[in-house]
């Protein structure tokens, strides 16, 4: 039977440190989706459907990884899809809390669940989706934070 798991997150951008866990994940896992959360109300830098885009894009070539756009609880997904596994990534002690927490509550609503928490390498802790959409903001340019071969602009 094939191990799957669900990475899931906003991926505005899609970031080295995204990358990184998902080869972490790979060795680990037969298959992973990546999944984007889709959330209307909230207004992001680049559009669902274009985050969709610039993921498929650095995984073309590679049939183990998957991308798709889900509304609505995670663990609900998890269940309709049969996932048993969330695959989740942590640069800080901030993002342990959060991603602590987030597992305890999955526990109790979706106990089928396992929830698999993956360290960032440190060469990627500092690169989050915020501090490429702020180096946007302000003209820069985040290609050394972002996946070889990805012009950001291409998806803006």
């Amino acid at each position: 039977m094939l191990k799957t798991a669900l990475f899931p997150g906003s991926f505005d951008p899609f970031t080295l440190g995204h990358q990184a866990i998902v080869a972490d994940g790979l060795k680990i896992f037969d298959r992973i989706i990546i999944g984007i959360g889709s959330n209307n109300d909230k207004r992001g830098l680049l559009t669902t459907e274009n985050r969709k885009r610039l993921i498929d894009d650095i995984y073309k070539d590679n049939n183990r990884v998957e991308t798709v756009v889900y509304e609505g609880l995670t663990g609900t997904f998890c269940r309709r899809m049969g996932i048993s596994f969330l695959l989740r990534g942590m640069r800080n002690t901030v993002d342990y809390e959060y991603e602590r927490n987030m597992m305890l509550i999955n526990q109790r609503l979706f106990p089928e669940i396992t929830t698999v928490l993956l360290f960032t390498p440190p060469a990627f802790v500092a690169i989050s989706s915020s501090m490429i959409r702020e180096i946007l903001a302000f003209g820069g340019d985040p290609t050394e934070l972002m996946p070889q071969n990805i012009d950001i602009t291409n998806y803006l």
